[in-house]
């Protein structure tokens, strides 16, 4: 089962540990970029737009669960940890 990525009114919480900030998190992205190369042939990006993006995984650093890993509300979150 895929984990969504949280937005700007959720985030990710371990229900095993309760962690709210570490996690390790296996993703793959498709992306089209716009490369400028200078005279020398070095290049720098000055554009990126991401076309598609899958979360693997995410794994809870503090107690290494990975199923335990779920998407709550930011307020949620907040008074959890109060």
């Amino acid at each position: 089962m895929a984990t969504p990525l949280p937005d700007e009114s959720t985030r990710w919480r371990c229900g095993g540990c309760g962690n709210l900030t570490r996690f390790d998190v296996v993703r793959t992205r498709r992306t089209t970029e716009f490369w400028h190369f200078d005279l020398s042939g070095e290049h720098h990006v000055e554009d990126s737009t991401t076309d598609q993006e899958d979360v693997g995984s995410v794994t809870c650093r503090w107690c290494g669960r990975a199923d335990a890993v779920e998407l709550v509300s930011r307020a949620e979150a907040g008074a959890a940890a109060q």
